[in-house]
């Protein structure tokens, strides 16, 4: 169990992809990791574009990133409602700065964005919002995942033991 005794944020919010919020915190839980679900409200069910659903543990106030060692960012459509709290964007700027691991696949990358942390990073996404991120300042490339330093970046739900296996990684490094 290389992860014992770290602690993860999974941030999330409705209409997460599914495969890119599960399969993460799972590969986390079995490698010994505590994952917290963390969203606007507390103990609150959550449904992802396929229907599965999350019921979240903490609210975005109720996380200190001084706690954690890590935060992964789902893909779907939830960054696009992530990015809007600013208790969230701290968080990812807090993990940023004390170069503790992020993870973001697919759309998560506009958190990263928001969060004006990406600049003169290499990073991969979903091609559909490659411009995005290169506007951001950071340089895009198109592989199954990108690690840059503490940020882990992926594309896309194929590409999820290729991403997790670097994620975890990194934090096992930390």
């Amino acid at each position: 169990m290389k992860l014992q005794d770290k602690k993860v944020i999974q941030i999330v919010s409705d209409d997460f992809e599914d495969l890119e919020l599960w399969y993460p915190v799972m590969r986390l839980r079995e490698e010994g990791a505590t994952v917290r679900i963390v969203a606007e409200k507390p103990e609150e069910e959550y449904i992802g574009k396929y229907g599965v659903p999350v019921v979240s543990d903490l609210t975005f106030q109720d996380i200190d990133p001084n706690d954690y060692d890590a935060i992964l960012v789902p893909g779907g459509w939830s960054p696009d409602k992530l990015r809007r709290y600013e208790d969230v964007l701290n968080m990812v700027r807090e993990m940023d700065k004390q170069e503790k691991p992020i993870g973001q696949i697919c759309h998560a990358g506009w958190v990263l964005i928001s969060a004006d942390i990406l600049n003169g990073r290499k990073v991969t996404s979903t091609p559909g919002i490659k411009d995005d991120m290169m506007n951001a300042g950071a340089t895009w490339i198109h592989e199954p995942v990108v690690v840059d330093g503490h940020i882990i970046s992926s594309r896309r739900p194929p590409d999820l033991p290729d991403y997790m296996r670097e994620f975890i990684k990194v934090l096992a490094e930390k």
